[in-house]
C-alpha cells in the first residue's frame, strides 16, 4: 500500500480520467469541491466548488456527472473547465434528499442512489444513532440528455454506493444495514425487483461508528471491490456475494474505490477518516465503466 495524495479532507468519488490524470471530491465544508490530480499525484487543480459533491462518474465525452447532496441537493455536469449545470433536482415529483453515487447503465440512462435524509439533518444527528436512523432512500434512472427520470426501487437502508456487473445487473450498497442489493437486467432493462446479494459486515470486529459498504466497483474477474466504512477495510465479494478477501487499509473510513489504469493491477481508495488517497496492489484490471 502507498499514500498517492494526503491532506484531503473528506474524500470521495475517484475517477480515473482517459489521460491517465485522476480527479475526486473532498466534500468537507470548508472545500466542497471537484479535485484534479496528475497522474503522478504531484500537481493538483480546483476543477469546481458545487457545495459538497458526493458520487462522480465519467461520461464519454470526458464531462463529469456529479451527485451533489446540497446547495441544493442535485444532479449536476461539470466540464472539466469548470462549467456546471444543474441537470435536476427531484424525481417524480420528489425533491432529491441526498444524492450520493451515480452511474452510467448499459442503456446510457445515469442511475442515481438518494440516500434518503437530508445531509443537514443526518450530520446533527449523535453518531449512535445514525447506524438505524429511517430513511427514504431511493434508486433513480435520469436521462442525462433531459433530466426526466423515474424512481426504480426504494426500501434501501441508506442507499449508497451504485455499481454495474458485466451481466448489466445493478447493485446498491445499504450502509446501515452492511447488505449490497442487485437488480438484474431482465428483457433489456433494470428491474424493479431487488435481491439481497451479500454483506461485506465483519462480525468478528468491533464497528468504527457507522459501519457499511460505501462505494464499490467491479473487477474484471467479476469480484465486487466495496469500501466499507468504519471497518477499515475493501471487502471483496465473489460472484456468489460470499466474502472472498479483506484488504486492511490504514484509515478506518474509507467511501470509495476506482481501478488504475489496464494493465496496472491497482485500485485507489478514498478514506475520509485520514484524509489520503490509498493505492493498493490488487493485480486485478477493472470492469471498464460505461460512460453513456
Amino acid at each position: 500500500m502507498t499514500i498517492f495524495v494526503d491532506d484531503l479532507k473528506n474524500p470521495e468519488a475517484p475517477v480515473l480520467l482517459s489521460d491517465g490524470n485522476l480527479c475526486l471530491v473532498e466534500m468537507h465544508e470548508s472545500r466542497g469541491w471537484i479535485l484534479w490530480l496528475s497522474a503522478d499525484g504531484k500537481e493538483r487543480r480546483v476543477v469546481a466548488k458545487t457545495g459538497r459533491p458526493n458520487g462522480m462518474t465519467l461520461a464519454a465525452d470526458g464531462t463529469l456527472w456529479v451527485a451533489e447532496s446540497v446547495n441544493p441537493p442535485a444532479l449536476l455536469h461539470v466540464t472539466l473547465d469548470g462549467d456546471v449545470e444543474i441537470v435536476a433536482t427531484s424525481c417524480e415529483g420528489k425533491d432529491f434528499l441526498f444524492p450520493n453515487d451515480l452511474r452510467f447503465g448499459p442503456d446510457g440512462m445515469l442511475y442515481m442512489t438518494d440516500t434518503g435524509v437530508h445531509m443537514d439533518s443526518w450530520r446533527d444527528l449523535p453518531p449512535g444513532q445514525r447506524q438505524n436512523w429511517p430513511t427514504d432512500a431511493r434508486v433513480y434512472r435520469i436521462d442525462p440528455s433531459t433530466g426526466e427520470g423515474e424512481i426504480i426501487g426504494t426500501g434501501y437502508e441508506f442507499a449508497n454506493g451504485i455499481a454495474f456487473a458485466s451481466d448489466n445487473s445493478l447493485y446498491v450498497a445499504a450502509t446501515q444495514s452492511g447488505l449490497i442489493y442487485r437488480h438484474r437486467w431482465v428483457n433489456g432493462a433494470v428491474s424493479t425487483e431487488k435481491e439481497v446479494f451479500g454483506s461485506v459486515v465483519d462480525e468478528t470486529r468491533a464497528p468504527l461508528g457507522l459501519r457499511g459498504p460505501d462505494g464499490m466497483t467491479f473487477g474484471t474477474d467479476g469480484d465486487l471491490y466495496v469500501a466499507v466504512v468504519g471497518q477499515q477495510d475493501v471487502t471483496v465479494l465473489g460472484p456468489d456475494g460470499n466474502v472472498v478477501r479483506r484488504i486492511a487499509l490504514e484509515g478506518p473510513a474509507p467511501t470509495n474505490v476506482a481501478f488504475g489504469p489496464a494493465g496496472s493491477g491497482k485500485l485507489y481508495v478514498t478514506e475520509q477518516g485520514v484524509g489520503h488517497l490509498e493505492v493498493h496492489e490488487v493485480d486485478i484490471d477493472g470492469l471498464p465503466l460505461m460512460k453513456g
